[in-house]
């Protein structure tokens, strides 16, 4: 059996309906559209979700969420990814170069997770610090400035 050989089984598939073809067909003249107006026309009817002019429950329901233009720039580092910067000065360029932040944040903010492992010294306005991970870091003997 080859893929040329495949088919669907008999009876199993419909085949598509061919309107206006005259009379004989059954699906002739108006092609089972009706007669006139908008949706008997090629191209005819109304967009998804319009309500012949009233407003559209799209646009009535209440509006939530927001999406923060910093959070866009602001990278989440956990404590336990602080280990892969070499030296013992985190920083944001130190950051990019082991790869643990991407290239186009210009924030990090240092979370709990995980375990710091050496005395380490964070360093940077752009570097903020959570209760947590402040604990971590200054239990491990480092300090944040």
């Amino acid at each position: 059996m080859r893929l040329n050989d495949l088919s669907p089984s008999e009876g199993s598939k419909r085949s598509k309906r061919r309107v206006g073809r005259g009379p004989g067909s059954g699906w002739g003249k108006t092609a089972a559209r009706g007669q006139k107006g908008q949706k008997s026309r090629s191209g005819g009817g109304v967009r998804a979700g319009f309500e012949g002019g009233q407003l559209p429950l799209q646009m009535r329901i209440p509006k939530f969420g927001f999406r923060s233009r910093i959070g866009r720039v602001t990278a989440e580092v956990r404590t336990s990814e602080l280990r892969l910067v070499d030296g013992d000065e985190v920083t944001l360029s130190s950051l990019i170069a082991a790869n643990v932040v991407r290239r186009d944040m210009k924030r990090v903010r240092v979370v709990l997770s995980g375990e710091v492992t050496r005395a380490i010294q964070v360093k940077g306005d752009d570097i903020k610090v959570t209760k947590g991970a402040l604990v971590a870091i200054e239990g491990a003997g480092g300090s944040v400035a």
